[in-house]
């Protein structure tokens, strides 16, 4: 089964990225962004999906400065 796993900065996290790209957004000519979080996106086929908590919290985040998200690409696309 073809999963996703969203990882970002937990909410109070010091995220230097993000602050980075809202820097920049309005020197670009994008204004009206705040609040802006980079994370990551890892997508990778599953035999048994009930194993991704644990590959998670073991490799995947680091759970004490990130939250994850696990999602179905298949419930995704619907």
């Amino acid at each position: 089964m073809k999963m996703r796993v969203l990882i970002r900065p937990k909410a109070g996290i010091l995220d230097p990225q993000g602050q980075a790209v809202e820097r920049a957004l309005p020197a670009l000519g994008f204004d009206g962004v705040s609040q802006v979080h980079v994370g990551r996106l890892v997508e990778l086929e599953v035999e048994d999906p009930a194993q991704l908590p644990a590959m998670c919290d073991k490799l995947l985040a680091n759970p004490l400065i990130e939250d994850y998200e696990i999602v179905s690409v298949d419930q995704a696309a619907a």
